[in-house]
């Protein structure tokens, strides 16, 4: 069975049960401890939902918009980033999770979606009577990209599907080697992947949101079998 690390969040159970119901193990990451013993045992990396990256960490001021997330957790996911890509793990990165992937890997983000693009979607469904799988927008998804194969069954040869949304910020610089794999009508960046991994693939909506009905179900699928194949080298 694959041990799947996860990153600490404040709401960690959709991330966990999604893992469960695809057969993994899941283990949430002791942020206190020194990055080698947190990813010991780990055979694949689940980056969570949360605050805002410090835009420190790409070099820019911040926003009045931006949230800071919870003290040391920017310091502790790009160094457990930077790691586990040094040891070949599969990464599945999540909202937050895929820009922090981003930012670890040398790209920049878009600090505020509302004020930096013009006639950009409403991207943040957070209010009621919005659910955490309110669907807020479709994406396009590239045809030669991992998150297309992962998905083909579900989209049934089409290059769209709609995802819910909660967040105000984006990938704007990719990550040098990596690609996009997904936008929004508007153009935001909705997913990243790094081809020449086995596995390293950041979506901006929730699929973790939806581990009861299936919508995304192949994402965790195709996560858990990579970390599979890590475990048995």
């Amino acid at each position: 069975m694959a041990t799947i690390g996860i990153t600490p969040s404040r709401k960690i159970e959709d991330y966990r049960q999604s893992i469960l119901h695809v057969g993994g193990e899941a283990r949430v990451l002791d942020a206190s401890a020194p990055i080698d013993q947190a990813l010991a045992g780990v055979d694949g990396l689940l980056l969570t939902g949360g605050e805002d990256v410090a835009p420190a960490h790409y070099g820019e001021t911040p926003h009045p918009t931006v949230v800071a997330a919870e003290a040391g957790r920017d310091e502790f996911e790009i160094a457990v980033v930077k790691a586990a890509r040094q040891k070949g793990l599969p990464i599945f990165a999540i909202c937050r999770g895929v820009q922090v992937l981003n930012v670890a890997c040398g790209g920049t983000l878009v600090q505020d979606i509302p004020s930096s693009i013009h006639g950009a979607l409403n991207h943040s469904l957070t209010v009621p009577p919005h659910e955490p799988y309110s669907l807020a927008h479709e994406i396009w998804i590239d045809k030669d990209s991992l998150l297309s194969k992962l998905m083909r069954e579900r989209l049934s040869d089409a290059d769209e599907c709609e995802v819910n949304s909660r967040h105000h910020q984006a990938v704007k610089d990719v990550a040098p080697g990596f690609k996009v794999s997904a936008t929004a009508p508007d153009g935001v960046i909705e997913a990243i992947e790094d081809p020449a991994a086995r596995f390293c693939l950041g979506v901006q909506w929730h699929p973790e949101n939806f581990f009861r009905t299936g919508e995304f179900r192949p994402l965790f699928e195709g996560f858990v079998e990579a970390a599979l194949k890590s475990d048995r080298k």
